[in-house]
């Protein structure tokens, strides 16, 4: 299939997409690599790799990933055969960005399919993702959707709510804890004064799930570090993230630097170990390719040590990521040049604030008062060791 990539109305390169094989075969002609996605425009420009792989690579990480929480529930309950089909039912559209694929004798125009203007049916995704019970879905049209291109391992859902745009997420597995870290860690942010992206809490489907608006807009991209530091030298974590940080500030990002730094403060203190090179990056604008800002922080549900509990034992370790590197918090946050410049006192109340909250929901969850007393003192032991930071920095 001779098809066009898009940026909005931008033609940025022509290429021949095989339906079989899921890749793409030839690249027939660059229109305007400037307005490619930058990872893209950066294997281009160095002429590192194969561009054909990078572009399918690229497209195929578009759509949801084979690790998806229940994938194969949720590929029967669509009727859909592959993540690859499912990503051919919206032209790659998706709600991060502005890239589509065009076929070549179409004459379609971004702003007649675009999600940020288009409503959208969400309800048998919503069904095929949320529900337990048995549930097939008929209609065709809700299949174009955004939410073809949902990243994560995270069952979640695109839904349209007042006009807005918002990503319905769930735990992983038989866990409920990962909307309960994503909302407490904008209750820290809050109070912290830290960019980010709200997250509320919501039932569907008798889970509690977490709900937050579409960060981007149909005028602004997110550009995530992976792609940023594509085809950097590898280094110690530590200059990896110094490297990171100069090519922020070399493209125009203000403060660059305190805004990282705060991503690493969240993570210490709520013991996130799932800082990727995916769930952090900037925000460019997609007319004049402009670097505009780092992304407000986002995705921080596996914290808490989710992964390694039972109501017996507590882990009171962990490690967090650091670019290439999986560290200790207590080394990941020296990362921090001025940690003197957090108000500690003003998370004196966050303890009891999220005992409350995981009581008020405790329920539904049906969670121990064993287990929210442990992850309540892990909470307060980390808040315990940034305040001894500050007092001895």
């Amino acid at each position: 299939m001779k098809c066009i990539l898009m940026n909005k109305n931008i033609e940025v390169l022509i290429a021949e997409y095989n339906n079989i094989s899921k890749f793409f075969d030839e690249i027939i002609d660059i229109k305007n690599i400037d307005y490619a996605p930058y990872v893209l425009k950066k294997i281009y420009l160095e002429k590192s790799e194969d561009l054909r792989v990078v572009l399918t690579n690229w497209f195929k990480g578009r759509g949801i990933p084979s690790w998806r929480d229940r994938l194969d529930i949720l590929l029967y309950r669509l009727n859909i055969a592959s993540v690859e089909d499912l990503l051919n039912k919206s032209f790659g559209l998706s709600l991060s960005d502005q890239y589509w694929i065009k076929p070549y004798d179409s004459n379609i125009k971004y702003d007649d399919i675009n999600f940020f203007d288009h409503d959208f049916d969400s309800a048998d995704f919503l069904d095929a993702t949320f529900t337990d019970r048995t549930f097939t879905a008929t209609n065709d049209a809700s299949l174009r959707t955004p939410n073809n291109t949902t990243d994560g391992m995270l069952r979640k859902t695109w839904i349209i709510e007042n006009g807005k745009r918002y990503l319905l997420k769930g735990g992983y597995k038989n866990d409920i804890m990962q909307p309960f870290n994503e909302v407490l860690a904008t209750e820290i942010c809050k109070r912290l004064n830290f960019e980010h992206v709200k997250y509320t809490l919501d039932i569907v489907k008798g889970r509690v799930i977490s709900k937050c608006e579409c960060l981007t807009t149909k005028d602004n991209e997110i550009i995530p570090a992976s792609q940023i530091i594509r085809g950097e030298k590898k280094n110690k974590s530590i200059l990896d993230y110094e490297n990171y940080i100069k090519i922020l500030e070399n493209n125009g990002i203000k403060g660059a630097r305190e805004k990282l730094e705060n991503m690493y403060i969240l993570d210490y203190l709520i013991m996130n170990e799932d800082r990727h090179l995916n769930n952090f990056g900037v925000i460019r604008d997609v007319n004049t390719l402009k670097w505009v800002n780092v992304c407000p922080i986002f995705d921080n549900g596996m914290a808490l040590n989710v992964n390694y509990y039972d109501d017996s034992t507590i882990v009171t370790e962990g490690n967090g990521r650091l670019f290439y590197e999986i560290k200790s918090f207590d080394e990941i946050i020296k990362v921090v040049k001025n940690i003197k410049r957090i108000d500690i006192s003003k998370l004196d109340t966050v303890v009891e604030w999220f005992d409350n909250l995981l009581h008020k929901y405790q329920h539904i969850t049906k969670i121990s008062d064993d287990r929210i007393s442990r992850l309540c003192y892990l909470l307060n032991r980390q808040i315990d060791k940034l305040k001894i930071l500050i007092e001895n920095s």
